[in-house]
């Protein structure tokens, strides 16, 4: 992608979790320049498509990170979700226990990481022409 770079996530909770990392550093979306902005904010779309076709959610969650007071670098967490993978629980991804979302027994694995590459880029492919 011209204004970010897609990445799996290093624990897979929810299969398919995804990041759009922005190649500028801004801590705020209305900092970057306008037509840039606008083209981040569209290839951010076109990923999360690409994690929606690829692993055919009930439902997607979004976030929009730019992390910390110092040193912030926005990113955008793409979550696939289905019915009852909060185990019960109702909301978003960060009601989970941190420890929980980060279990080793979550770590990407090599054949998980090359699968998800596939997928996306795949859907990717047929995108973005």
């Amino acid at each position: 992608m011209e204004t970010g770079y897609v990445v799996a996530g290093d624990f897979q909770r929810f299969y398919g979790y995804t990041l759009f990392l922005c190649k500028q550093h801004a801590s705020e979306l209305h900092f970057l320049e306008e037509d840039f902005k606008l083209k981040f904010l569209n290839e951010m779309s076109l990923v999360a498509q690409a994690v929606y076709n690829a692993f055919k959610p009930q439902k997607l969650n979004y976030e929009l990170i730019g992390m910390g007071n110092g040193g912030a670098h926005m990113h955008w967490h793409i979550f696939p979700r289905n019915d009852g993978d909060l185990d019960g629980m109702v909301g978003p991804v960060w009601r989970l226990d941190p420890k929980d979302r980060v279990s080793e027994k979550y770590r990407i694995t090599p054949a998980q990481l090359e699968d998800i590459k596939a997928k996306l880029n795949k859907e990717l492919d047929l995108l973005v022409k």
